[in-house]
């Protein structure tokens, strides 16, 4: 296994890598800049854009371009042309509140959680955005959600309640597109850090990311650990499977908050990295069918 910070940047929130397996690239976000980067592994080049506002996750669409989730809700964001179009803000009248993490289903369904901005208040709630523009509301009370993933299988979402330290895995309907019963996947330990963003591999196991833990953690389906990976980030908020073969990992981190010391010992905080020779497969990436 090797691990290599390929884009150096000290992105304050650096989060949500997506890769898009038809441009073989790695989208990514700087939360708090805010920015759109995407990393082209083929050049080791990574070109960003400026958004409009705090942009909490980025997903890939069926018919070209990416949809966002930002402080003031969904929109369509073309990288051509740096345009994002507004769709839905369904929490106007939340002014505190800002959208954070988010995921694809099978259906080609957006769904994605919001957060009280200052990191305290209960607020947060999961949203579910349809190809044709509808808002459905689920889960509430929430004062950061992160991760957003579902089951090989897809009878199982897996939800971040990061400040509680844990993940949930909720009996899901796929086809009515709903969560339901919910219980705690993983505990999350205080000397550990809180869970930030998560995925599922090929092999239907759970990669957690750790904020304030250095560290990415791989759990079996029944919730056990398998592996602890290291990560020379503090601050360790996303990753996606990507390459080819889909066996590169790309981890997303934050330089936020770090003193100087703390960066003189993390120089790389806040980067794009990329761990190969893990001998685990992704799946292939869902897009947005509206």
């Amino acid at each position: 296994m090797r691990i290599d910070c390929v884009v150096r940047t000290r992105s304050l929130v650096g989060e949500g890598p997506v890769w898009d397996d038809r441009a073989q690239v790695v989208w990514w976000i700087d939360i708090k800049s805010p920015k759109l980067h995407r990393y082209n592994p083929a050049t080791g080049t990574d070109r960003s854009w400026p958004m409009p506002s705090r942009l909490g996750t980025v997903q890939l669409r069926e018919e070209g371009g990416l949809i966002g989730a930002f402080k003031d809700g969904f929109a369509l964001i073309d990288p051509a042309t740096g345009a994002v179009t507004p769709l839905a803000d369904p929490e106007a009248h939340l002014p505190g509140n800002r959208f954070n993490d988010g995921g694809i289903d099978a259906a080609g369904r957006f769904w994605a959680g919001t957060m009280d901005d200052g990191e305290g208040a209960p607020t947060g709630h999961l949203y579910r955005l349809d190809a044709d523009g509808g808002v459905a509301a689920f889960e509430t009370h929430f004062a950061i959600t992160n991760g957003v993933d579902w089951s090989l299988d897809d009878r199982t979402l897996y939800f971040v309640d990061t400040n509680r330290g844990r993940i949930y895995a909720y009996a899901f309907d796929p086809a009515a597109g709903r969560p339901g019963a919910r219980r705690i996947f993983a505990q999350v330990p205080a000397e550990a850090g809180y869970p930030d963003g998560l995925l599922v591999d090929a092999e239907d196991h759970v990669w957690g990311a750790h904020w304030g833990g250095g560290r990415l953690t791989r759990y079996r389906p029944d919730g056990t650990i398998e592996r602890v990976v290291a990560i020379p980030a503090p601050q360790v908020t996303s990753a996606c499977f990507g390459g080819r073969d889909l066996d590169l990992l790309y981890v997303t981190t934050a330089a936020i908050g770090m003193d100087a010391d703390a960066l003189a010992a993390y120089p790389d905080a806040g980067g794009l990295f990329v761990i190969s020779g893990l001998g685990i497969k992704g799946r292939p990436p869902r897009r947005f069918a509206g």
